[in-house]
């Protein structure tokens, strides 16, 4: 009686099995990333040329417009208007946030602090509220006629000041901004504290070093890497910024439909109907965010190696 033979494992289906991993969100990606932009890219090239009246849809054709889009879009007045004043809230939002981020996160990785698990999901639960939800909290706290701190202020006689109007709208949409996320800042700043061997720790307290010198000589250049990842993702929310002067918009008059680069976006496209012109401004946005977030983390990069040749 023979005994059967095992069969061979053939190499093709070893071979095939990563591209077979790969496939659902090699599909995803293409779906839902690279086709949009593409679709996006092709919009942006275009225009839409109305003939006679313009009545029915045979009077209005799709052609080619090449980069006369792009060229209307950068001499938009309200475009850069848009994007002054979103330079002029990140300047606000940023320091502020990370600031705030890595005191909390020094604070919570210092011995002497208790319920330590307690305060770090406090600072963090902010995060988790949408940003809808916290802009309409928010802007209603700034309504002199249902805030109750503008009830207080009237009982103390002291001025009560309109938060939503002129310069202090930027302080308005600033803490919105700076109270969603500063939790997440946080918690990125304190996983890389947590991650530095205590050996450090007790070699600075050897040699007499307090904790503020710890922490301005030891734990903040060691954390860099984690404030530089941070500063970029700030970089990309801040001139992203949307849902915060959307939904404040209803409650005063000082936020326009273009006050941010993604709202006229929104205006371009679905409240004029000019679909051509929004894509062309948003692959602009695009770009300068790309151009902006690299050029930073290139200037860090080399920064860093200068550092470490020293």
């Amino acid at each position: 009686m023979t005994s059967a033979r095992p069969r061979r494992r053939t190499s093709h289906g070893v071979r095939s099995a990563p591209y077979a991993f790969l496939l659902p969100a090699t599909l995803l990606f293409a779906l839902f990333f690279a086709l949009p932009i593409g679709y996006a890219l092709w919009l942006s090239l275009h225009k839409v040329e109305v003939e006679g009246l313009g009545l029915g849809k045979d009077a209005r054709r799709e052609v080619w417009a090449g980069i006369g889009n792009y060229t209307d879009a950068l001499t938009d007045s309200e475009l850069l208007h848009g994007a002054l004043r979103v330079l002029g809230y990140g300047a606000i939002v940023i320091p502020v946030m990370l600031g705030l981020a890595l005191l909390f996160a020094l604070l919570l990785d210092t011995e002497r602090v208790r319920l330590t698990p307690f305060t770090r999901l406090a600072i963090f639960l902010p995060y988790a509220v949408p940003g809808v939800i916290a802009a309409l909290l928010w802007g209603f706290l700034y309504l002199q006629d249902v805030s109750p701190f503008f009830y207080v202020l009237d009982k103390l006689g002291l001025p009560q000041p309109d938060l939503l109007d002129g310069g202090p709208l930027y302080l308005a949409l600033s803490n919105i901004a700076v109270w969603g996320g500063t939790g997440f800042n946080m918690i990125v700043i304190y996983t890389s504290l947590r991650a530095i061997p205590a050996e450090v720790h007790e070699a600075a307290k050897l040699d007499g070093c307090s904790q503020l010198q710890i922490a301005l000589r030891i734990k903040i250049p060691m954390v860099a890497p984690s404030l530089v990842l941070t500063f970029f993702f700030s970089i990309i929310a801040t001139l992203q910024v949307f849902s915060e002067p959307t939904t404040l918009k209803p409650l005063t008059n000082s936020v326009s439909t273009t006050w941010s680069p993604l709202m006229k976006v929104y205006q371009d496209a679905f409240g004029k109907g000019d679909i051509n012109s929004a894509a062309a401004t948003a692959v602009i946005i695009a770009v300068a965010t790309l151009v902006l977030s690299f050029g930073f983390l290139r200037a860090a990069n080399s920064r860093t190696k200068k550092e470490a040749t020293r």
